[in-house]
């Protein structure tokens, strides 16, 4: 049943603040998107929403696309992206400006690229993080194709992230004034609040690795149980078991131990148990069992069967259209495989870019730690990880104070060449810890594209059998799979955006 996985997924978020709110919204639902200026041919587009009544369509070639109104506190932008074959291309160019002129110095921010490949809505998330109001500004390259853009979402600036930009211009006022060869004195409580911003940071690092856990965590217990993958199990479904009772009416006792082999990997269709089916374990069951069809109705089977003269007119009178049966039940079976095997392929991405996070995050937490002179021990990480939050107050402390001790150091030795080396290291720490930010914005945004292609694979028009029983039986399944999805969904947006 495809509800487990996203009840387990829900079930693992942490409980943190309340969604951030947004500043900006576009959903092309009510014109040609009357909130911004264009340059290029980008039309609204009816019957192919994402989520609402219309997407913006933009045609191969350049389009310039700039808000109407300058946009204040903004955090991260999020926009939804489908190209329209497997060889579209396209690049987009996310800039910020103080003016809403083509011709004003625009700000590059970030370049969202797809090179071909998947052809469903893919959610991106890049981070802008400017506090003060601008005006936002798309550059949009599509080759061999069209690209459909719909739900343009900026949500306002977190007040960590602000505070996080002061600590930037702290740093660059350092330094400003250290080129300036000013009385380098002053700097002393400059010094001071670097200290405690870059202690900061702990605390940001520690955040995300705890949302790196949790999700790991859901995502391996969703992979364990594969509950959605049930729902390509043959045997679940009133077609199948008719057909393989009907193969029993007619095998001899070697054909039934034949075919018990031939379904024990499907479970036990006695106690309705079902098993885990991958696309290996169906394409080694299909072929043949429509051959062990074939052959148990064939009539020179059934006549030397045994079989009562009622079994024998039973087989000679139904034997091709249960064959027929089989033959149209596995092609749709096969479709419904497709869809959730492709599902869980994604979920299996997504859980190797986590795991690859909590690793590389956990190495730039040592080096923070390293660079503010304090051991990498698994005793120190463990402080910094911590729950008692008065422990993890007393490392900040401390790493604040080695980081203002050691530039006062070099202050007070009038060593301006390591003062300065040692400020841009401290700066680049910063930095790097920003970029987990990004990295992370890179796996919610996988994680949205996932529900949302979870969403679509269960909606009614996806149903695969024309059985009303086979059907029915999807159906039942699906329609308690979007009740745990929106849940879930929710949830995750709660926890994470």
């Amino acid at each position: 049943m495809r509800n487990v996985v996203a009840w387990l997924l829900a079930a693992w978020l942490p409980a943190v603040s309340a969604q951030a709110a947004v500043v900006f919204s576009d959903g092309f639902e009510t014109s040609d998107g009357e909130q911004w200026r264009q340059l290029g041919d980008c039309r609204a587009l009816l019957g192919v929403p994402r989520s609402g009544e219309m997407s913006l369509r933009c045609k191969p070639g350049n389009s310039v696309m700039f808000s109407k109104e300058a946009i204040g506190e903004m955090g991260v932008l999020e926009l939804w992206l489908r190209p329209e074959t497997a060889t579209t291309s396209y690049r987009i160019h996310v800039m910020v400006s103080d003016l809403p002129s083509v011709n004003a110095l625009w700000q590059p921010i970030a370049l969202i690229e797809h090179l071909g490949g998947d052809v469903s809505f893919k959610a991106h998330r890049v981070s802008i993080d400017e506090p003060a109001k601008r005006y936002l500004r798309l550059d949009i390259e599509v080759l061999s194709g069209t690209l459909d853009l719909d739900d343009v979402m900026v949500e306002r600036i977190l007040l960590a992230t602000a505070l996080q930009k002061n600590e930037q211009r702290i740093v660059s006022g350092i330094l400003d004034k250290l080129r300036q060869d000013q009385n380098i004195a002053v700097q002393a409580e400059s010094f001071r609040t670097l200290g405690v911003n870059y202690a900061a940071q702990l605390d940001l690092q520690r955040q995300y690795l705890e949302y790196a856990n949790a999700l790991h965590s859901g995502i391996a217990l969703a992979l364990a149980g594969s509950e959605r993958n049930r729902m390509s199990n043959p045997m679940a479904y009133a077609s199948f078991r008719s057909i393989v009772t009907d193969a029993r009416r007619v095998s001899t006792p070697l054909q039934q131990a034949r075919l018990n082999s031939m379904l024990k990997p499907f479970g036990d269709l006695v106690t309705a148990s079902l098993n885990v089916v991958s696309a290996g374990a169906y394409s080694a069951f299909a072929e043949p069992f429509k051959s062990f069809l074939a052959s148990s109705f064939d009539k020179s089977n059934y006549n030397d069967a045994g079989l009562s003269r009622a079994d024998r007119k039973f087989a000679e009178h139904n034997g091709l259209k249960i064959y027929q049966d089989a033959e149209r039940f596995l092609a749709e079976l096969e479709k419904e495989l497709t869809q959730v095997a492709a599902l869980d392929n994604e979920l299996i991405n997504i859980q190797k870019s986590v795991d690859n996070f909590r690793r590389e995050l956990d190495k730039q937490l040592r080096a923070t730690l390293q660079h503010a002179s304090m051991a990498r021990s698994q005793e120190t990480v463990s402080r910094a990880l911590s729950k008692d939050e008065m422990a993890r107050k007393k490392l900040m402390d401390d790493v604040a104070g080695n980081i203002t001790l050691t530039a006062n150091s070099y202050l007070n030795e009038g060593n301006n060449t390591e003062l300065i080396r040692y400020i841009l290291k401290t700066s680049e720490q910063l930095e790097q810890t920003q970029s987990y930010k990004d990295q992370f914005n890179q796996i919610t945004s996988a994680v949205l594209t996932y529900y949302d292609r979870f969403e679509r694979s269960v909606n009614p028009s996806q149903n695969p059998f024309s059985d009303p029983a086979d059907k029915h039986i999807w159906e039942n399944h699906a329609l308690k799979a979007r009740g745990y999805l929106q849940q879930s969904k929710e949830s995750f947006n709660r926890a994470y955006l």
